[in-house]
């Protein structure tokens, strides 16, 4: 072999003295902001179409955008719509679907305004609807993954089935719960700090806490990974049936700490508690940007989903148009953030 040929053991890459070394080439998805982006795809869409919505109703009335009683209004009754949202993301991501959890934030709240009626401690009360609401999501659970019943018709049956048992043993009846504004209960989870409602506190709280189950523990990954391919899922070793009951269960739960809330907030409690929720909620999980399909999803992106809607209605009624307009609005922001999800998703699906 000539000298020329043999490998210079000094100088590897076979650069010059004094030249400096060339630098190792990098996907352009490896800097951390492009990576950041990609990843957030559909969160940072779903913020896109907020900030739009918000920079229009702002120019259409500044007097009321302007000013905090607006904001606050919405920041006092948005987290009901936040406790039901991000377990939905769970249950949607599992190729399922839960229609039930109008009926189960009322059942939980009546049972939550029986307990302080009765003239026990509110937390007691806290506790009792919690234990109702993961009761009745197991067992929504139970008749989905066990009775091997269509996700869609049996929630919408139990949906029914709760509603029409309240009304049955209430006839009608509302309650009224004037004393939990002297209880420690209220003070802590429904008060005011600084002008500001203290349940949307808790509410970014569960988001947090629900975003980092999502994205960091292993129920997450097996909720992604189940709704991804379930028979994939199985060969893992995971327990895929049981991996579904716990997406209704967190339903369950979460739609009882909403129905509790919204007793305190209101100091009543309506045997139609939680009616008014069901296309809110759900419009909110596919606005942020959780697809149909099963095996991906975005708690980040589904609380901004439920803040955007929030602010539908407000915004229009302080615009200057009349209420007719709201669902119009409704369906126009719906199906416009779900042309550009599609549009987004296609490339990472």
């Amino acid at each position: 072999m000539s000298k020329t040929m043999e490998p210079d053991l000094q100088n590897p890459l076979g650069l010059s003295r004094g030249e400096p070394a060339r630098t190792e080439w990098k996907h352009p998805s490896d800097h951390w902001l492009r990576g950041f982006v990609l990843d957030n795809r559909a969160s940072l869409g779903t913020l896109g179409v907020f900030i739009v919505m918000m920079a229009v109703f702002m120019i259409a009335n500044p007097t009321v955008f302007t000013t905090w009683h607006l904001y606050r209004s919405v920041l006092t009754t948005l987290p009901v719509a936040l406790f039901v949202v991000v377990p939905l993301v769970f249950v949607v991501t599992c190729g399922e679907i839960d229609l039930s959890f109008p009926a189960t934030m009322g059942f939980a709240s009546w049972v939550f305004a029986l307990v302080v009626q009765a003239g026990y401690d509110p937390f007691l009360g806290i506790a009792a609807a919690i234990v109702t609401g993961t009761l009745l999501g197991f067992l929504v659970g139970s008749l989905v993954v066990y009775g091997g019943l269509s996700s869609l018709i049996a929630t919408l049956g139990m949906n029914f089935l709760l509603r029409g048992l309240i009304q049955i043993i209430n006839e009608g009846k509302s309650m009224a719960l004037t004393g939990l504004a002297d209880s420690w209960a209220y003070t802590i989870f429904s008060s005011q700090l600084y002008g500001i409602p203290v349940q949307i506190f808790w509410a970014i709280a569960f988001v947090v806490l629900s975003a980092m189950l999502y994205n960091r523990h292993r129920f997450g990954t097996q909720v992604r990974v189940v709704g991804d391919n379930p028979d994939s899922a199985q060969q893992m070793g995971i327990d895929v049936k049981r991996v579904r009951v716990k997406v209704f269960v967190f339903v369950g739960i979460g739609a009882a700490i909403a129905g509790t809330f919204s007793v305190m907030i209101n100091f009543t409690w309506w045997p139609t508690a939680g009616d008014g929720y069901l296309l809110p909620v759900l419009a909110s999980v596919f606005v942020g940007g959780t697809p149909t399909w099963g095996g991906i999803g975005t708690v980040v992106g589904g609380a901004i989903g439920a803040v955007t809607v929030s602010f539908i209605q407000t915004g229009v009624v302080a615009a200057g148009l009349s209420g007719f307009y709201v669902q119009f609005f409704n369906g126009l922001i719906i199906i416009l953030s779900l042309l550009g999800h599609k549009w987004n998703q296609a490339r990472y699906r």
